[in-house]
């Protein structure tokens, strides 16, 4: 989980914990002056993937008052053409217990994401890949947004949704941070490895994503979260370093 913020920087953001019938399935931080969600937090292994059919209609988050998200439940973005609901914790990622599925079709998991050649083509793939690792072992995965990087100045782009007023901002970032954990008999982690991922939002020749790999670290440095805030120290610093996507695999 990532830590809280004690800076200041999105004032009136809530941490929100989605649960189904007892169990977690993911946790989003959601600025409520942006309407948009800044990271979301889930776990992800063999259990949750399956062949559940995709829902056809987004829906509120019943966690949140309506009046605070957008209304995407039945159609997307004014230029939709362009920008599609693209899910911050995926389908894919939890198509195998259906009500955990429909919790990723609140509106509140949605940002504007260019479809052609993003959504659908080297994001998609990481999600694909993310997904192919935890078949095997459990993944941590924190999947988030940025409108700038930490320091950087730069200009923001708007969207509405058809069926809304609300300015909604582009982010001009996405990116994914991964861990891999080795625990001991009583539960305790032991060793660690984590990966990043960082994008600008914009149409891609190609779905080469391991080439932008990079450390935990960076993003943080970027975007001001420290994603992995219950590793220790000792572990946590050796772990965030790695920037290579096949030192990720070979764990």
């Amino acid at each position: 989980m990532p830590a809280e913020r004690t800076d200041g920087a999105y004032p009136n953001a809530v941490e929100v914990k989605i649960y189904a019938d007892g169990e977690r399935n993911y946790t989003h931080y959601y600025d409520i002056d942006t309407y948009t969600t800044m990271w979301v937090a889930y776990p992800l292994e063999s259990k949750h993937m399956g062949s559940y059919s995709r829902p056809d209609t987004w829906s509120f988050n019943p966690n949140l008052s309506t009046s605070v998200q957008v209304n995407l439940c039945n159609r997307s973005y004014t230029d939709s053409d362009v920008h599609v609901r693209g899910h911050l914790i995926p389908n894919a990622s939890r198509n195998g217990i259906k009500k955990m599925q429909e919790q990723t079709f609140y509106v509140t998991n949605s940002v504007p994401q260019v479809h052609n050649n993003f959504n659908s083509g080297i994001w998609q793939k990481l999600e694909a890949a993310l997904q192919s690792e935890a078949e095997r072992e459990i993944l941590y995965i924190v999947t988030g947004v940025a409108f700038a990087k930490e320091g950087e100045t730069k200009s923001i782009s708007y969207t509405t949704a058809k069926d809304d007023t609300k300015r909604v901002p582009i982010p001009n970032y996405f990116y994914k941070v991964a861990l891999k954990v080795t625990t001991n008999s009583s539960g305790t982690v032991t060793s660690a490895s984590t990966i990043g991922f960082w994008f600008e939002h914009k149409t891609y020749s190609d779905n080469s994503y391991s080439k932008y790999a990079v450390s935990v670290d960076q993003i943080e440095e970027w975007t001001g979260f420290d994603f992995f805030a219950n590793l220790p120290t000792s572990i946590a610093t050796s772990a965030e370093r790695n920037s290579s996507w096949s030192t990720f695999q070979n764990y």
